[in-house]
């Protein structure tokens, strides 16, 4: 009975007095709009996931057809069919599940598996550069050597000049990593890109994989063994892109 009177008596108070009903409405507009903040915040926490799984899948794209256009621009039109190529590549989203960077062989796991179209062999991408090779697959879950395994080799070449070689890790820094048998006569200078070379069916040519750090010789001195800064980071790496092959 207390509490109808006494909210009779606020009812009564807010409708007939002008002062104390802008107070109320006031306050009231300020609580609703807090809660719809706080809601509109939840909403887009929760749909961060699939927000960072589009827009990797957008930046690979994007390098992918970045390539073609620079291929089409340097053979002059002499190739049509560049510009198609890349718009056939499929691309399947994922995330990583488990991850390690500190040992020598160091392994990801990823939320997709045969189920999914994943094979081994399979290139894996995130939007800023190569992550590694597909080894072993399960129905719904796949173990990746990135390139932060000493058993990694990718084929990678210069942008500039073409030269080619095999990128791997020695267990050094995570963000840096070995360019072998570049020829001697190959023209190097810090900050040159480098990207996968098409050479094996795991990448397509054209991926960003990072840009020379510093120049050294090879252990025997018959070849360049250029440090490469990586340009992915795979101590962060948490949504990644398997590149199934052509449509």
């Amino acid at each position: 009975m207390f509490v109808l009177l006494e909210s009779i008596s606020l009812v009564l108070l807010f409708q007939f007095n002008s002062y104390q009903g802008s107070l109320w409405f006031t306050s009231a507009n300020t609580v609703v709009s807090t809660i719809q903040s706080w809601e509109t915040k939840v909403i887009s926490y929760m749909n961060l996931g699939t927000e960072n799984r589009t827009l990797t899948e957008r930046n690979v794209q994007l390098q992918l057809q970045l390539t073609a256009l620079r291929e089409q621009l340097e053979e002059a039109g002499r190739d049509t069919s560049l510009a198609g190529r890349m718009d056939t590549m499929r691309i399947l989203d994922a995330r990583v599940i488990n991850n390690s960077i500190a040992q020598k062989d160091n392994f990801i796991t990823i939320d997709r598996g045969s189920k999914d179209g994943v094979r081994p062999e399979m290139g894996v991408v995130t939007g800023t550069g190569v992550v590694g090779i597909v080894s072993q697959v399960s129905n719904h879950a796949a173990i990746v050597i990135p390139i932060l395994n000493s058993k990694c080799r990718i084929s990678c070449r210069l942008r500039n000049s073409g030269y080619f070689g095999y990128l791997h890790w020695d267990g050094g820094s995570p963000m840096e990593a070995l360019l072998n048998d570049i020829p001697r006569h190959a023209h190097l200078k810090k900050g040159d890109a480098v990207e996968t070379s098409g050479y094996s069916n795991s990448f397509p040519e054209g991926i960003f994989v990072g840009r020379i750090l510093k120049v050294r010789n090879s252990s025997d001195g018959l070849s360049y063994e250029p440090v490469i800064a990586l340009s992915a980071d795979l101590a962060n790496v948490r949504n990644v892109s398997v590149i199934l092959g052509k449509k």
